[in-house]
């Protein structure tokens, strides 16, 4: 099964790591990323996987 998420980082409290970080504890794993972003906002597109 896969997903795919944009993670957003604009300063420590504007920002989603806190999904990514869940996902990963959950056992999600990264596959690939791809920066999405522009300034201010630095924006990645996550693609994870899960058996």
């Amino acid at each position: 099964m896969q997903k795919a998420i944009t993670v957003h980082y604009q300063s420590d409290k504007k920002n989603n790591v806190s999904e990514l970080n869940q996902l990963l504890q959950e056992g999600w794993k990264v596959v690939s990323q791809s920066p999405v972003g522009l300034v201010p906002m630095v924006s990645s597109l996550v693609i994870l996987e899960k058996n």
